[in-house]
């Protein structure tokens, strides 16, 4: 098993690519199911979790050629399987992604139910009771979902806004007999990027980026999906970003899209942090630069525009070494603290009340920790940049599912981080 070795207080410079959306790139995988025609799929990061996906489609009949690193091309023809197996789903809770597609274009499907990150329960019935309301029968048998019959249009209502959930109900009702109405659905970047795709092949879709979808189905009719580019990866640049901030130094993050960080760069902002902005769209550069004092604040997460849960570890971390009291309330799920541990372990002082973290500002120290999900780990790696002395991270196969050569890209920047064995 390998870990970091990192050596802090080290000023950072330069600037880093930032790439393709995991949390985008696998519905986008998912949704090439719908397909009648292989699908080249481009930007797409280097990570486990990306790999993982592919060979669960690969799995069930697809024939699945990687071009290059970050290219790949899926032929969803020869799918002959609409069961996503417990060795495969284990892995990944985004695995439940291809639920909506396999019920869409067969008519059944069997998805294992979902493993993965230990950041809170996420329960799938959200996804279920809606392809219920679609007209499918539901049921649990020996640990899997098995979804049958075919879907027509309905009004669903989220009674919680729920990302994957939105993009299953969206993959199924782009096949489905009639008009789907979603209300209350999910508004990020990585949702709008399942709408657009779905749009270019043909399928009528209103709202996109709004909280209320209307879908007109196909009638069982497949797509013809165009070549489809991946985003830039938002939580990435943030977590960068955050480096930049925690050593205080000036950074730039390339193939950034500033609309999709702006509650994170208005975090920043209230941390004493300015930027300089460039570029345009999915082609822009941020650079971080210096504050005068790394100020206090205050965070909470939210549903997208608001601050991302999948920023708030990185945040903890930088409060860490900020200049007063900060507070992070975490509305979004209720394990999201693990981390808190970890960074006392390296002299941090946060002290939790409920779903509430109050951190007093001073200095870290660096230690042995242990990382627990993926975002948590990259807080850890952040803290151990600022911290005096050296700090091993250990079980980083966490920060491998979802952060393409971590640290090469901050050897670039001039952090001295090793990856080693145990």
């Amino acid at each position: 098993m390998h870990y970091l070795q990192i050596k802090g207080e080290a000023k950072l410079s330069g600037e880093i690519k930032i790439s393709g959306a995991k949390n985008a790139a696998l519905p986008l995988i998912a949704l090439i199911i719908l397909s009648k025609n292989p699908v080249t799929i481009k930007n797409l990061p280097d990570v486990s979790d990306i790999k993982t996906l592919i060979q669960l489609l690969a799995n069930l009949g697809a024939k699945c050629e990687y071009l290059d690193a970050h290219t790949a091309v899926i032929d969803p023809r020869g799918i002959n399987s609409t069961k996503a197996v417990y060795d495969i789903v284990r892995k990944m809770r985004a695995s439940i992604l291809v639920l909506g597609p396999l019920l869409a274009r067969f008519g059944k499907a069997e998805v294992s139910m979902p493993g993965g990150c230990a950041i809170g329960a996420r329960p799938i019935d959200l996804h279920l009771k809606a392809v219920e309301k679609m007209g499918a029968q539901v049921k649990i048998e020996e640990g899997y979902v098995v979804c049958e019959g075919a879907l027509r249009g309905a009004n669903i209502s989220f009674d919680k806004i729920t990302v994957t959930g939105t993009e299953n109900v969206v993959m199924a009702a782009a096949l489905a007999h009639g008009e789907t109405c979603i209300i209350n659905a999910a508004k990020e970047p990585e949702v709008v990027a399942v709408c657009e795709a779905l749009a270019s092949a043909g399928v009528k879709i209103e709202g996109i980026g709004t909280d209320e979808l209307k879908i007109t189905g196909t009638a069982g009719e497949l797509l013809n999906i165009n070549e489809i580019t991946v985003i830039p990866d938002r939580i990435e640049a943030g977590t960068y970003l955050c480096a930049g901030a925690i050593t205080n130094s000036k950074i730039s993050v390339t193939s950034v899209n500033p609309a999709h960080l702006g509650a994170v760069l208005a975090k920043f902002e209230d941390m004493g942090f300015k930027f300089e902005i460039s570029g345009s769209g999915n082609d822009s550069k941020i650079t971080i630069l210096p504050a005068d004092e790394i100020k206090a604040t205050k965070i909470i997460t939210t549903e997208y525009p608001g601050f991302p849960t999948d920023m708030q570890a990185q945040f903890m971390a930088l409060t860490c070494v900020a200049q007063g009291t900060s507070t992070v309330e975490e509305r979004l799920f209720e394990n999201r603290f693990m981390h808190v541990s970890e960074l006392n372990r390296m002299g941090a002082d946060i002290k939790l009340n409920g779903n509430i973290a109050t951190i007093k500002g001073g200095k870290l120290a660096g230690a042995d920790v242990m990382a627990t999900d993926l975002r948590a780990s990259s807080a850890l790696v952040l803290a151990a940049l600022a911290a005096s002395g050296t700090t091993r991270v250990h079980r980083i196969y966490h920060l491998d599912r979802g952060y393409e050569s971590l640290e090469a890209k901050f050897s670039a920047l001039g952090a001295q981080i090793l990856r080693l064995e145990e």
